[in-house]
């Protein structure tokens, strides 16, 4: 059996955890840093096949050493006709590799937007009975695709975009930013224990609690400070238009050129939360949507989305957050429902940037599913024949793009191919399940109390350039 003195960076051996049932159990792990405290070992790890928010430091009780594996030397540089110095892959090739091995998608035919199809009973039990029908196919540009999603066309799933917000590039993973570097968050009356590194400044990484401003997002070192900022910060909401108000919940529009020192607060904060997220300081391009709930204190940050102000591929979400206080009460369903409320105003179908991460992949199969199947049993045909619509049509009502509507339709398993002709099939227990969804959820999107006007992003771009180019004139 190996010694404690042993264990390194890098082994893999078992170790003792906890899970949902309060049950132990030995999962797999890895050691990223070791450390030493007043004479006593703790160690960094990294379960494997489970998500990095459990990661956490150990003690080395809790470390099977019977069955440590220790790192393997790393292989010499690949040689190519027996002359070292061949190119190796890039990382970005070996991320769209990993993305192909590990995508849950199995490429199947899928029907296109103007796919005929009727409803049959399922086991003699359907409820409901819709066909879809030819339709016009609706102007848009539909270039993103769903990672869980077939394309349209020709049922190939296409590979995540690598850039943007919510993308991240694993090559320039280190030990440092695979490990948590913040204890403990309190913002306002909650205290947060964090998920993920984030980039707050180093001297404060060694802190037992970084305290944060509820209203600015300003983060101090310590509780005096905090008292000291909150007699001169006079926020008591975010810093924006206020767009949306219904009962407690409100809306704020924070333009990330106009308020860039709220949005970097915004985005370190939700970087504690989204392992995937890259934006920092680059806040310029995006608008911020945070949801607030209020009450005599002022208005209290619940979650947020941003959104690209242009975006080429219809991303209607860059990165989108609940804050863990306000978790499993369904304000996340809320944020995805108010950015399709936006889409909507816009007259645009949108989509969410990928990867999502696994609670939000979740949240959104979870949302297009209800949306959809609230759409296919309110159908009803005045023929007395099977109520019948589109893909086309479902996405122009929603704001869902079309490829999304496709995956969740075939994720719930309702399409069918019946005598030459795609059937979606409502069984009881598809119906039942929904109805009982519904019910619990209370919070929804009143359209009434939006006040929102788009703007055209790109001609103001245009416009910025026009008015840099007279001054030059002028200067010169």
């Amino acid at each position: 059996m190996a010694e404690v003195e042993e264990v390194t960076e890098g082994c893999h051996l078992p170790v003792l955890r906890r899970n949902q049932e309060n049950e132990d159990e030995w999962p797999l792990a890895e050691i990223l840093s070791v450390k030493d405290i007043s004479g006593r070992k703790l160690f960094y790890v990294h379960y494997i096949d489970f998500n990095k928010r459990l990661d956490e430091w150990v003690t080395h009780d809790r470390l099977d050493l019977k069955k440590i594996q220790f790192p393997k030397k790393e292989a010499k540089t690949p040689t190519k006709n027996g002359l070292p110095g061949s190119r190796p892959s890039s990382p970005e090739r070996d991320v769209k590799r990993k993305v192909e091995v590990v995508s849950p998608a199995t490429p199947i035919p899928a029907p296109t937007e103007t796919t005929q199809a009727s409803v049959f009973p399922q086991n003699g039990s359907a409820r409901r009975a819709v066909a879809a029908q030819p339709g016009r196919k609706r102007k848009s540009n539909c270039l993103g695709t769903d990672e869980d999603s077939q394309d349209s066309l020709d049922g190939i799933p296409s590979a995540p975009r690598m850039t943007g917000s919510l993308v991240s590039d694993r090559s320039h993973d280190d030990i440092i930013t695979r490990m948590k570097n913040i204890e403990c968050i309190e913002l306002g009356r909650h205290r947060l224990k964090p998920w993920y590194f984030s980039p707050y400044p180093q001297e404060l990484t060694t802190l037992p609690i970084l305290y944060l401003c509820e209203f600015c997002l300003k983060y101090v070192k310590s509780l005096k400070c905090l008292q000291r900022h909150l007699t001169k910060c006079d926020l008591r909401h975010p810093p924006g238009n206020e767009i949306y108000r219904k009962g407690t919940i409100s809306f704020f529009e924070i333009d990330g050129r106009k308020n860039k020192s709220y949005s970097q607060n915004l985005c370190l904060l939700a970087k504690c939360f989204l392992d995937h997220k890259t934006l920092y300081y680059d806040t310029d391009p995006f608008l911020f949507y945070v949801m607030t709930e209020y009450d005599s204190k002022g208005f209290h940050i619940v979650g947020y989305f941003s959104k690209e102000k242009e975006s080429t591929e219809d991303y209607n979400v860059a990165c989108i957050l609940t804050l863990p206080p306000y978790q499993r009460r369904g304000y996340g369903k809320l944020l995805i429902e108010f950015s399709y409320e936006l889409s909507k105003v816009e007259g645009k179908t949108g989509t969410p940037e990928k990867p999502l991460s696994d609670l939000g992949l979740l949240s959104y199969r979870s949302y297009w599913s209800q949306t959809i199947l609230e759409i296919l049993m309110n159908l009803k045909s005045e023929t007395g024949e099977r109520p019948q619509i589109t893909i086309n049509e479902i996405s122009e009502i929603t704001s869902i793009k079309k490829e999304d509507v496709i995956s969740t339709l075939q994720y719930l398993n309702l399409i069918n191919y019946y005598k030459g002709q795609y059937i979606l099939t409502l069984s009881e227990d598809i119906v039942e399940g929904h109805e009982r969804a519904m019910l619990k959820r209370i919070l929804r999107i009143d359209s009434k109390c939006l006040h929102f006007t788009p703007k055209d992003w790109s001609k103001r771009g245009k416009c910025t350039v026009r008015v840099l180019r007279s001054l030059n004139v002028s200067l010169l």
